[in-house]
């Protein structure tokens, strides 16, 4: 009999959905896993379409509910396993932080960082949605600085979303190399369910490669 609380993945390697699925990992929680080849083009193809028509991943289904865009998904995932603490509770004082900290990826790092990697000019500050990017890094420097985690001394799903996102975008030149950042990654990325979920990974990766002869 199905759970109240069966998780559907879809993920490819090496994208946002890898986020969603340490957290997975973190969480303890029973979930399927749906892979799409990206290098096949799966993720454009009507099986998936049909299931997100922004032909994105991650994508989760919990029950027939469709969960999209990753802040969303850590925000769905993280309440409905609360046992595993990943999440303050409602009535929690952190439970305000904990939502600015993962509303700000979205809304201010996210766009930020795509504007560096295609080299566009900023907005004006009057137009922007995250003013300018050194003011996000600052914002962002600011708070590690309190650490060991986002919110201090609690590890949350916060940690797994910006422990994954300044990963890679440190990795890609993207984000500038400041102490804050670097020791957040190390202790972030140092979790047993990263080192897990790279290697799955990886392995995903190497076959789809092959599936398509690159």
């Amino acid at each position: 009999m199905a759970s109240n609380r069966d998780v559907t993945l879809f993920h490819s390697p090496n994208t946002r959905s890898t986020g969603t699925l340490i957290l997975l990992e973190e969480l303890g929680a029973p979930y399927t896993l749906k892979v799409l080849n990206m290098k096949a083009g799966e993720q454009r193809q009507p099986a998936f379409l049909a299931v997100n028509p922004m032909g994105k991943v991650p994508a989760i289904l919990h029950g027939d509910a469709l969960v999209t865009e990753q802040a969303a998904i850590f925000l769905h995932l993280a309440d409905l396993f609360p046992e595993a603490g990943l999440a303050p509770a409602f009535d929690d004082p952190l439970r305000g932080p904990y939502l600015r900290w993962m509303v700000f990826y979205s809304s201010c790092f996210e766009p930020a960082v795509v504007d560096i990697a295609l080299k566009r000019e900023p907005a004006p500050a009057t137009m922007s949605p995250y003013g300018s990017a050194e003011t996000v890094f600052d914002t962002l420097s600011g708070q590690l600085r309190k650490g060991p985690w986002m919110l201090g001394d609690r590890f949350t799903a916060a940690d797994v979303l910006w422990g994954m996102a300044l990963s890679w975008t440190v990795g890609f030149k993207l984000v500038p190399e400041r102490p804050e950042f670097m020791d957040y990654i190390a202790r972030v990325t140092a979790r047993p369910s990263f080192a897990k979920v790279q290697a799955e990974d990886a392995e995903l990766a190497a076959a789809h490669a092959a599936a398509v002869g690159t």
